[in-house]
This record gives structure tokens, C-alpha cells and sequence, in this order.
């Protein structure tokens, strides 16, 4: 068993980390900002060092501080949590050639998954079924770009072969806006990803977000734990999500998850995965994969009962999968709210003090937050504050539980979303489930034009 492990997070995701690792008797060190000194986790670690100043880039971003943490602390091990330096092969092979132990995939599956054109041409190979497209990275050669989008079939979408969430994409609905759509997604990922090769895809219309999630632990042993449905999205960001994802049939679930474990292992995947498909008419279409642990991991684990940072820790340790596929048992159903500090119509960050917090409470609620009376948000990082999660034998109980658990929460002394969130709740479309990604930012444009509820 690992015997120390820095926390190279902040956060909800931070505190998560924390206590997984206190239950498997691991000692923890939290690296923090010089703003991030009062983060919950901080007080609670083991030990903790400052790594620098507000700004991401100085803190959070700077590998040397971390690596350094670890060094003057005798870690063995570094888990990055998600977002800021989660997915960063160069990160996980400088960890390791630093004599430490990465809590993640090895870095050339990171690299490999990072770069959207040969993950797509890897899950190929694997059987993992995808969106039509290019097949690899567009030249310069217009001509034979406009022969491939015809090929596709408009409306096709042009992606950056090292982006994501949400951003590096446009879609092409005629041939005549092709080639500035083309010259305009290059100039942004290269300004973004610092890459500017962009790839081709048939863009789906009305497709649902459907992922699955893997746990492998590189020495043979792969599972799934069945999937979640992301769809509730606004600007290509997820706002709530689900599972099991309304409509999946379980023959759908076995069929789709035990591709996605041969996948696993035909990569020698290692550690807690995610991939990410677009359903639309019964068929699933590889978009990306996400190797690190994700926000909504616990709809997850509110319906298999496996702790997923565990999982990971225990992988990390060189420990084999004990579970096995058939012991996957996926029981009732679970929805997540994010909670974020910001206004709940313009979509603002909102910083500032909390003067008043009440978390839900009840049978199936589960609440993963970090701020408390006092906390003081920052400006300098994402606006996520928390996760309110909520499990129930079927998925009208969990709908009527998150309805009455965002009714009890208090969040005072900043904006929230928590008013959307209610309305999403009540909203007669999500309740009947099913609805494609378009579906949440349509119904806000028709509620603002109406200057009424979703309803």
C-alpha cells in the first residue's frame, strides 16, 4: 500500500482525494496556492505546502513545485485529480522519471488519448465504434478537404486534434463556409492546444452524451461500470448528469462496455477511464476519451457501490482488479447537480465570502463540496463549488430527491445556480429523460425570450 500521497488538486475533488486516502490509512499532502491556504483539505492533510501564488500557472501548473512537494515531504505518490494537470503526459512522465508514482495512465496513453486524430485511429483498431470523419488530420489541399465533406455529408463539424471541453470546434452546414471554418479552428487551436492540426467529422444533430466508465489495472485485468448520461449541457459544458442514462437497454450496456474493455486492454489502459460517446438513433459514436477520474464519477458510484478513488489508489499501488465484470450490479439510479458560484442568468462568476451554508440531507443525498460559513471563493479558478448528488430506487425518486435536496441547500453571500438547477428539475423534458445535448440551451434561449421558467 502506498504510504503518502500529494494531492496536486484543489477543491471539492481535493477533499475527495483526502478521504479516500485516510480510510486506506495513506498519509496526504495538500499543495495549495497562497489563496487556497483556508481550502478544507488543507486543514485536514497530513502536511501541506504552499506552492505559489494565486494564478493557476504559478500554483497548480507549475510542475517543479509539485514535484518538489513531493521530494520534501517523502511522498511516494502524486494524484492530480481533474482538470489542470490531470491529462498532462508530460507532467505524468516528468512524475515519474522523478522517482514518484503517477495515480493515472501511463503517460504515453495520456499522450495518445490526448491527441484526438490518433485516439480516434486507436479505438478504430479496437472496434470501438465512431463518428465518420476524415480519418486523420486535414491538409491544405481544399479540393480534397471538400471532396472528404461531401464524402461525411453536411452538416460536418471541424474539431482540434489536441482540444477539449468544448472548445476548438465549428460547424459546417455548406461547402461555401468550409475552408474559413477550417482556417479559423487551426488559428484557435494553435493559440489554445498549441497544436493546430483540426480533423473532420460528421456532425450529428440531435445525439445524447453517453459515456462509460473503465477501471484497468495494466497487468491484464479490465471492467466497465456501466454508463452515464451528460446530456443537461450548456456551451458544451456538462450541467447535470446521470445514471444509468434513460434508455439503455442492458444489452446495450454489455455490448457497448465490453468494447470499450477490450479497448482497455488492447492500450494497456491503467487506472480509472472514461470514454465518451454520442448516441443518437440506438447507435453509440467514440467522440474521446478521458483518462483521469471525472466530475460526475459519483452517479457512478452511487449505483455499483465501488469507490472509484480507491480503485485508483489501490492500482496505483501495483495492486490487481479484484472485481471482476459479474460483480457489477448496478442498483437504482443517481443524478448529479454541479453547483456553481455564479450568477444563475447572466452565468457570472460570483467570488466572495460565504456567509451561510446548509448542506441536504436525507436517505440517497450525498453532498461533495469543499466550502463552508466563512469560506472565501477566489476569483483565479473555475466557479464549481460542489456536487449535489442524490440516489433513489428508480429515476423519478432520484428526480423528486434532487428536486428537495436543492430546496434545502443554503448557499449565502454569493450567487449560484442553484435557481436553474431547480428549474431543470422541474422541467417537464428532463423529467421524461432522454433529451439530446441542444435540448438545455434551447429551452433557456426559449425561456429568456418568454422571460419565463423552464417549465
Amino acid at each position: 500500500m502506498l504510504d503518502k500521497v500529494v494531492i496536486a488538486n484543489r477543491g471539492e475533488i481535493a477533499l475527495r482525494i483526502l478521504r479516500a486516502c485516510h480510510v486506506l490509512g495513506i498519509k496526504t499532502v495538500a499543495v495549495h496556492s497562497t489563496v487556497d491556504r483556508n481550502l478544507k483539505h488543507v486543514g485536514m492533510a497530513d502536511e501541506s505546502v504552499c506552492i505559489g501564488p494565486a494564478p493557476a500557472s504559478e500554483s497548480y501548473l507549475n510542475v517543479p513545485a509539485i514535484i518538489a512537494a513531493a521530494e520534501v515531504t517523502d511522498a511516494q505518490a502524486i494524484h492530480p485529480g481533474y482538470g489542470f494537470l490531470s491529462e498532462n503526459a508530460d507532467f505524468a512522465e516528468r512524475v515519474e522519471q522523478s522517482g514518484f508514482i503517477f495515480i493515472g495512465p501511463r503517460a504515453e496513453t495520456i499522450r495518445l488519448m490526448g491527441d484526438k486524430v490518433e485516439a480516434i485511429r486507436a479505438m478504430k483498431e479496437a472496434g470501438v465504434p465512431c463518428v465518420p470523419g476524415s480519418g486523420g488530420p486535414l491538409g491544405d489541399d481544399m479540393a480534397e478537404n471538400s471532396r472528404i465533406a461531401r464524402d461525411i455529408g453536411y452538416p460536418v463539424i471541424i474539431k482540434a486534434a489536441g482540444g477539449g471541453g468544448g472548445r476548438g470546434m465549428r460547424v459546417v452546414h455548406t461547402e461555401a463556409h468550409l475552408g474559413n471554418a477550417i482556417s479559423m479552428t487551426k488559428t484557435e487551436a494553435k493559440a489554445a492546444f498549441g497544436n493546430d492540426q483540426v480533423y473532420m467529422e460528421k456532425f450529428l444533430e440531435n445525439p445524447r452524451h453517453v459515456e462509460i466508465q473503465v477501471l484497468a489495472d495494466g497487468q491484464g485485468s479490465a471492467i466497465h461500470l456501466g454508463e452515464r448520461d451528460c446530456s443537461m449541457q450548456r456551451r458544451h459544458q456538462k450541467v447535470v448528469e446521470e445514471a444509468p442514462a434513460p434508455g439503455i437497454t442492458e444489452e446495450q450496456r454489455q455490448a457497448i462496455g465490453k468494447v470499450c474493455v477490450e479497448a482497455c486492454l488492447r492500450i494497456n489502459y491503467r487506472g480509472a477511464g472514461t470514454f465518451e460517446f454520442l448516441y443518437e438513433d440506438g447507435r453509440f459514436y467514440f467522440i474521446e476519451m478521458n483518462t483521469r477520474i471525472q466530475v460526475e464519477h459519483p452517479v457512478t458510484e452511487m449505483i455499483t457501490g465501488v469507490d472509484l478513488i480507491r480503485e485508483q489508489l489501490l492500482i496505483a499501488a501495483g495492486e490487481k482488479l479484484t472485481l471482476r465484470q459479474q460483480d457489477i450490479r448496478i442498483t437504482g439510479h443517481a443524478i448529479e447537480c454541479r453547483i456553481n458560484a455564479e450568477d444563475p442568468d447572466t452565468f457570472m462568476p460570483s467570488p466572495g465570502t460565504v456567509k451561510r451554508f446548509h448542506a441536504a440531507g436525507g436517505p440517497g443525498v450525498r453532498t461533495d463540496t469543499h466550502i463552508y460559513d466563512g469560506y472565501r471563493i477566489p476569483p483565479n479558478y473555475d466557479s464549481m463549488i460542489g456536487k449535489l448528488i442524490v440516489h433513489g430506487r428508480d429515476r423519478a425518486t432520484a428526480v423528486a430527491r434532487m428536486r428537495n435536496a436543492l430546496a434545502e441547500v443554503v448557499i449565502e453571500g454569493v450567487k449560484t445556480n442553484l435557481p436553474l438547477q431547480m428549474r431543470i428539475m422541474a422541467d417537464r423534458g428532463f423529467q421524461a429523460g432522454g433529451m439530446n445535448i441542444h435540448y438545455l440551451e434551447k429551452r433557456m434561449a426559449e425561456a429568456k425570450e418568454k422571460s419565463i421558467g423552464l417549465s
